[in-house]
């Protein structure tokens, strides 16, 4: 399948691409966990040097993957344990974690676009404090401690005429948050992780990059601030799955080989800039967006609660 360029944010399906002469790439640690009673796997994936940063095509750093393939079931309780997970792992990352801080919250994309919206939706179900610890201290939620969470929800430059790393830095700069957790919808390379899997990441994030738009990236270099990234695939490329389809046929014997390279390049040049969602994604994506506003209720707005 040389002919196709599969388009992913997920490290760890980067890691898969690999071809098996390098599966033992040097500066780049896999650890895995299954946690049977809730049906999720974890995946982390630390990439520590710069040569296994560009065979990846990934930037330095830690890429945490969930992966619960009952994520899409409107399971109430089942979500619950999905957050509780992710708020583990949001802790973990997420420097200082141990002590009091604020903590802005943005949701990229938009919301107009149902499979980019995400972002905007997680911000809607927020536990916001910033403003009423401001005006009535911590004694407004009968606690001793309590993180200042504040969020934003910066739109699409067609709509702003402005750069989300342009807006979020001048937020930054006047709150002067102790850490930034953004989330934005990804791209999938398998069509089994769409709205199933959950990635979180110190890296930061580049907004758009799933869909090939490139805009300013947002890390602690650009920002000044650790930035924890948040990210579910929404979306899968629609040359990847012409690209399984073709392989399948290949390998069933249904389709000769020079054939089957030869309708890749034509469709992968028709489809490169279209992408593929599943139809119920309205309902999966208000249930998804509620388990990570909750998974980061649970990590940062409920961590001081009560002592």
């Amino acid at each position: 399948m040389d002919n196709f360029q599969m388009r992913t944010d997920l490290a760890l399906e980067a890691r898969e691409s690999i071809s098996q002469a390098d599966s033992e790439l040097r500066g780049v640690r896999v650890e895995e966990y299954y946690h049977e009673e809730e049906d999720i796997r974890v995946t982390k994936v630390m990439i520590d040097t710069r040569n296994a940063a560009k065979a990846m095509g990934k930037p330095m750093g830690i890429y945490v993957t969930m992966e619960a393939p009952a994520m899409v079931e409107p399971d109430e309780d089942y979500h619950r344990e999905i957050s509780c997970r992710l708020a583990e792992e949001i802790l973990e990352l997420l420097p200082g974690a141990d002590r009091e801080q604020s903590v802005l919250v943005v949701g990229l994309g938009n919301r107009e676009v149902t499979a980019d919206a995400l972002g905007p939706q997680v911000v809607d179900n927020l536990f916001i404090t910033r403003h009423i610890m401001k005006e009535y201290g911590k004694a407004a939620y009968n606690c001793d401690k309590m993180n200042q969470i504040s969020a934003l929800e910066p739109g699409v430059m067609a709509k702003t005429g402005m750069e989300t790393a342009e807006i979020v830095k001048g937020v930054v700069a006047e709150t002067a948050p102790d850490a930034l957790i953004v989330i934005d919808a990804l791209a999938a390379r398998s069509t089994k992780r769409l709205n199933r899997t959950i990635q979180i990441t110190n890296t930061g994030i580049q907004p758009g990059s799933g869909v090939g738009n490139h805009r300013n990236a947002l890390t602690q270099e650009s920002l000044g601030v650790p930035v924890i990234a948040i990210g579910i695939p929404t979306v899968v490329d629609a040359a990847t799955i012409v690209g399984d389809a073709l392989e399948k046929l290949l390998e069933d014997g249904n389709l000769e080989g020079a054939q089957c390279r030869e309708k890749q390049r034509l469709h992968f040049a028709e489809l490169n800039n279209m992408y593929m969602t599943g139809k119920d994604i309205d309902a999966v994506i208000k249930r998804v967006s509620f388990t990570v506003s909750e998974g980061i209720n649970i990590a940062i707005g409920e961590t001081f609660a009560g002592q």
